[in-house]
């Protein structure tokens, strides 16, 4: 990771936390009164090959025991209303701000992966992890609506699992790629405005990058 990088993502990241802290706080509270704890979701997730970090959530679900996987159909009845709102406005995502000043993830990078995928796909993830995992990324950015769309129609996990390994992780893996290939300032600068962009309008359409020239 540059060095340029990882000083931006520690000074954007204090600058956040100066506003964002209270909201973190607010939401806190509010998830104590109407859920009870755990407050957060704390799951495994990959940075590189062999080396696993804890990704912080607020918690948006009802718990259930054996849960695993990707978020399907199956799992949408265990969303809660407050949940439904933190998902959508993105506000879930807040806590990985301490994921960023620990080391492990960065602003812009591909989406920490499961222990699984990486080790079902070790050549193909030993690329993609060649970049901190991020809050947001090219992947992202392209093809999160278009995937839970796709999630959204299965109704059991095993479906989803299937759907998942088969239609989304390729497409994903094949961006991320090209973010591996292509990454710049620029280019992180331009996800992350564009992140910002889509989360405050709330608009299902994927950006368009304008051609250079």
């Amino acid at each position: 990771m540059p060095a340029s990088k990882r000083v931006f993502d520690l000074c954007f990241a204090l600058f956040l936390l100066i506003p964002l802290g209270l909201v973190m706080l607010v939401v806190s509270v509010v998830l104590l009164l109407k859920q009870g704890r755990p407050i957060f979701y704390a799951a495994e997730r990959m940075r590189a090959p062999g080396r696993s970090f804890t990704q912080l959530k607020f918690r948006t679900m009802l718990r259930q025991d054996g849960d695993f996987g990707a978020t399907g159909a199956h799992k949408h009845w265990r969303i809660t209303p407050f949940g439904h709102f933190l998902r959508r406005s993105r506000i879930d995502e807040l806590p990985q701000l301490f994921n960023i000043l620990r080391g492990d993830m960065s602003f812009v990078g591909p989406r920490p992966p499961l222990r699984e995928y990486v080790e079902r796909f070790p050549a193909i993830y030993s690329q993609v992890l060649n970049s901190r995992p991020g809050v947001t990324g090219l992947a992202t950015l392209i093809y999160h609506r278009h995937e839970d769309r796709i999630l959204a129609s299965c109704q059991s996990a095993e479906a989803t699992e299937a759907a998942y390994y088969r239609r989304c992780l390729p497409a994903k893996l094949k961006i991320d790629l090209i973010y591996q290939r292509h990454r710049s300032t620029g280019m992180d600068l331009w996800i992350l405005w564009n992140t910002i962009k889509i989360v405050i309008s709330r608009r299902d359409e994927r950006p368009r990058r304008r051609g250079r020239g």
